[in-house]
């Protein structure tokens, strides 16, 4: 069904159709398994959706729909999907040329704004993604200490490799006990060799943390500021300050992964938000408001021993200067001001969705931070960990998701909303009209 233009008129009708895109992904899983290009796509509301073009805060997909996106490209594009200020960077910069296999000016501006706001950035190196530059600070580690071993938190995600996939979405029927978890693999084909020295730990937990690192063996220990990938949950009252403390205590590296809270949580990075300063850090998503950039930063010494201590970084696309130009332009655009303006309307949606499911009679948690938070249907209080929000009520959940697509309003099945600059006023009541009418379906079943 095609859509009008105008916000408020999106929740008229619960008619969105999707069979184009459902035809198209069918007719193309002969050449791209599945019909997409990350797993991440797959199993999503209607089947994946093929996209014709994206405008602000919409999408039009392959069947005309024009749909608010919550999805936000799994939280990268924070000014939207088409900022003119990032157009047109990106625009200039191609027609200066795409890749060098050296390095341009436009980069070293990149690096100087980031070393400028983020508190762990002394130095950094670019990268293509998340899951790179997780690599990287773990091989920076190791290297630094000379220890092998590395811990990382239950429900926190830090890329697709071999090595770091584990125990990131684990089913709990194989996880082992809550103060001991088994590492549990993310996927078909990974050996426990791949995850030699890793071990898994339960998050928001203090003691725990303090117990194992007390040993002096471990070189990194890697989780998100807040949990963001699997719920949104803030850390525990003093959880970070005792962390850090650990760590410098016990000579291990503190590695932040702000894949998804960089620049959401607060334009300089979640450790600025919550005044912990790890000793690298590792940032992608919203950096570049959807271009493929990652970077690793952190303390002088650590990051020069890429240079100094023989350790291996590298990348044909590391800075290509088309994506440091966008990062350059987003990171500009993204004023402490506007920045301040787009969380105030998210917070708005997260106060209109709690009331709405509570007038509906759902029980459910909307957590986290003004651009980006978490709902969970089930839950009577707020989620301390994975294990929490391993207990939510996920099908009625997904009831829930799919019925606001048929209304017009993209969120993930796995309960987390993006918002951006570009949710502005008119559409976030557009999304609670539809979220008012979505609740009432569910809760009468």
């Amino acid at each position: 069904a095609m859509a009008a233009d105008d916000p408020a008129t999106l929740v008229a009708r619960p008619g969105f159709g999707f069979g184009a895109s459902q035809a198209l992904i069918a007719e193309n899983a002969r050449f791209l398994p599945g019909g997409v290009s990350s797993n991440f796509r797959l199993g999503m509301a209607e089947g994946p959706l093929v996209f014709r073009r994206g405008d602000g805060a919409f999408l039009v997909d392959a069947d005309g729909n024009r749909l608010i996106d919550y999805y936000c490209g799994m939280g990268a594009t924070i000014l939207g999907h088409t900022p003119p200020e990032v157009t047109t960077a990106v625009r200039a910069q191609v027609e200066k040329g795409i890749l060098f296999a050296g390095q341009t000016e436009v980069e070293f501006e990149a690096a100087r704004l980031l070393c400028a706001r983020i508190p762990s950035a002394e130095r950094l190196r670019f990268a293509s993604s998340g899951s790179e530059a997780a690599h990287a600070a773990v091989r920076i580690a190791r290297a630094a200490t000379g220890r092998r071993s590395v811990i990382k938190f239950e429900g926190h995600y830090h890329g697709w490799f071999d090595s770091i996939l584990w125990s990131a979405a684990p089913p709990l029927n194989a996880a082992g006990p809550a103060d001991a978890p088994v590492p549990v693999p993310g996927s078909a084909g990974q050996d426990a060799a791949d995850a030699a020295g890793l071990e898994v730990i339960g998050w928001n937990d203090a003691a725990a943390v303090e117990a194992r690192l007390a040993r002096g063996d471990v070189a990194a220990l890697l989780m998100e500021p807040a949990m963001c990938n699997q719920g949104a949950i803030a850390p525990a009252p003093g959880y970070l300050e005792r962390v850090r403390e650990a760590c410098t205590k016990a000579g291990t590296i503190l590695v932040f992964d702000e894949v998804i809270t960089g620049f959401r949580l607060h334009r300089d990075g979640a450790q600025a938000l919550f005044g912990v300063t790890p000793d690298l850090s590792i940032f992608a998503k919203a950096i570049a408001n959807g271009f493929p950039v990652a970077a690793v930063v952190g303390r002088a010494e650590l990051m020069d021993l890429v240079v100094t201590g023989g350790v291996v970084h590298g990348g044909t696309y590391n800075a290509q200067p088309v994506t440091m130009a966008a990062l350059v332009a987003t990171q500009r655009a993204l004023t402490p001001e506007r920045h301040a303006r787009a969380g105030a309307r998210g917070q708005r949606l997260q106060d209109g969705l709690r009331a709405a499911l509570s007038e509906a009679g759902l029980t459910a948690q909307v957590a986290g931070f003004p651009l980006m938070f978490h709902v969970a249907f089930g839950p009577d209080e707020p989620a301390r960990n994975y294990r929490d929000v391993a207990a939510a009520d996920k099908a009625a959940y997904v009831r829930f998701a799919r019925a606001l697509l048929r209304r017009g309003v993209r969120v993930l099945e796995r309960g987390a909303w993006f918002v951006s600059t570009e949710h502005d006023d008119a559409v976030i009541d557009a999304t609670l009209d539809a979220v008012r009418a979505a609740a009432r379906e569910v809760a009468d079943g």
